[in-house]
């Protein structure tokens, strides 16, 4: 990849902005709702929806197993988005590596 072709692939939207914003006060039953139905559209395929809730009521899991949607859908930077606010080090840790790799392998190609 050469300078413009590198430029087009960043998002529309931008570069990451990852924080995870407190979990508005919700009861434990008003948290479980939204994750069940985070989960329903997750099944359905709907993942953006279900984005929108695992990351609103912070469901770890629900936002890992959307890391690895994104990851096998070829859109790390997203995968990485969800993996950093999940908290997932491990995938995040594994991620960066795999970017530096990367980088790495284009730097020795000019």
């Amino acid at each position: 990849m050469k300078g413009k072709d590198i430029l087009a692939g960043i998002p529309k939207e931008g570069f990451l902005k990852v924080s995870r914003e407190p979990a508005p006060a919700l009861s434990d039953q008003e948290r479980v709702a939204l994750i069940r139905k985070g989960n329903e559209f997750f099944n359905q395929k709907k993942y953006e929806l279900a984005k929108r809730i695992f990351l609103t009521v912070g469901y770890t899991d629900g936002l890992v197993r959307l890391g690895d949607y994104y990851y096998d859908q070829r859109m790390p930077l997203e995968a990485l988005r969800m993996y950093k606010v999940a908290p997932y080090k491990k995938k995040v840790e594994q991620m960066i590596e795999e970017m530096a790799g990367i980088i790495k392998k284009w730097l020795s190609e000019e």
